[in-house]
């Protein structure tokens, strides 16, 4: 019984033992397996980021996936600070323009990263009426109002939670803007949404209610250039916008009420073209706008799925598409920036060194009858998303 028990123990030692080889040569086909599952990994990391000039503590995160893409955002005006994605090389660089420190996104600055409320864009003399009540606003850029307001959405400290999956993170945001907040009416409460994933898309999902009638219009507005060179200008990137149609403006940037086509002006961006090739055109609309400053009206049969917009930047093989379920997109080609504001690695953000693409309402639709409505009624939901998709071609 015992050499029995012996030849068991062996045969069992034995069999053991081809079993652990057995699991080795599956784990190493797991490992594939396992490494593309750690791929899928997007992980989320809140470290500290300072204290405002009113006393708020305000943090930072950063979202990563294993792909070589990662978004750095912070809790003042949920502001993407740092978003760098790889290169044609396999480099990861930095392709937003941003601030060092929470004191320079706390002075004057033209909204670098940030989530832009209630109402992204401009609204004529700041004024707009609803339900025979007339609401006037802050003026800060005259005659008009902008983006919100000068203590608008990009200028408050949002609440931060994060959520994860595995194959994606995300940072839901939230903020009340109390009654008459900035002139606007309702108390609306607010969530933002960022969601990385796998595959390299950064998702933002805009979600609202409020308990009075009011207006929103809310947008991202992050300054990119994809050469990851802030010395560089983004005349050089090859935009295209599915667009037939513009919202033309008058000489202080608001709606004329008429839209127009885009077939053989310098606004044509239906088929790749360099931005810098018809800035400096000569046309009424690109002299008012300094450049491009214009919403386009998309092209959008499948919401949420169509590519309305794509940039493109050969050097680095950089290449950003985007999807949005909204009627407009607001292109602006960076032409207030004047060497005055610091870039973190020394030396100034120069004319032209990053671009904007907003998805949007088009500006003053509360004052434009023949534009849809920018309404939420309380017991509505506003709910709409825009995804940043980023690539490499060689």
């Amino acid at each position: 019984m015992n050499v029995l028990k012996r030849c068991l123990f062996g045969i069992s030692l034995l069999s053991l033992a081809a079993i652990s080889v057995h699991c080795k040569s599956d784990k190493k086909t797991d490992d594939t397996t396992v490494s593309s599952d750690e791929k899928a990994t997007v992980t989320i990391e809140k470290s500290s980021y300072g204290t405002t000039a009113k006393g708020e503590k305000v943090d930072s995160y950063k979202l990563k996936n294993q792909n070589g893409m990662e978004v750095d955002i912070i809790t003042f005006g949920g502001r993407i600070t740092e978003l760098k994605v790889p290169n044609k090389d396999g480099v990861s660089e930095n392709v937003v323009i941003g601030f060092s420190s929470l004191a320079q996104y706390e002075k004057e600055n033209p909204f670098f990263g940030a989530l832009i409320g209630r109402y992204g864009n401009r609204i004529a003399k700041g004024k707009f009426t609803l339900d025979g009540k007339e609401y006037q606003l802050a003026i800060n850029n005259a005659p008009n109002a902008l983006h919100g307001g000068p203590q608008g959405f990009f200028n408050v400290v949002w609440k931060a939670d994060e959520v994860k999956s595995g194959s994606t993170a995300s940072l839901k945001l939230s903020y009340l803007s109390k009654d008459l907040e900035e002139g606007y009416p309702g108390n609306l409460q607010v969530f933002v949404t960022y969601t990385l994933t796998n595959d390299n898309q950064l998702e933002v999902l805009y979600e609202a209610t409020t308990d009075k009638k009011t207006v929103v219009n809310l947008t991202q507005h992050s300054y990119f250039n994809l050469s990851g060179d802030f010395t560089k200008t983004i005349l050089d990137h090859e935009l295209t916008l599915n667009a037939d149609k513009l919202v033309p403006v008058d000489a202080t940037l608001i709606p004329t009420g008429k839209l127009e086509d885009v077939a053989n002006t310098p606004f044509d961006f239906r088929t790749p073209k360099l931005i810098g090739k018809d800035i400096e055109v000569k046309n009424e609309q690109l002299e008012r706008g300094k450049g491009y400053d214009h919403c386009w009206v998309l092209n959008n049969p499948e919401k949420g799925k169509t590519i309305i917009a794509k940039v493109y930047h050969a050097a680095s093989g950089r290449v950003m598409e985007m999807t949005t379920d909204e009627p407009g997109i607001q292109f602006y080609s960076g032409n207030f920036l004047d060497g005055t504001l610091p870039t973190p690695k020394g030396g100034t953000f120069a004319h032209r060194t990053g671009l904007c693409l907003e998805t949007e309402h088009y500006p003053d639709s509360p004052n434009q009858k023949n534009f849809q409505t920018t309404v939420l009624n309380p017991g509505e939901n506003y709910k709409t998303k825009t995804t940043f998709k980023f690539s490499v071609k060689k």
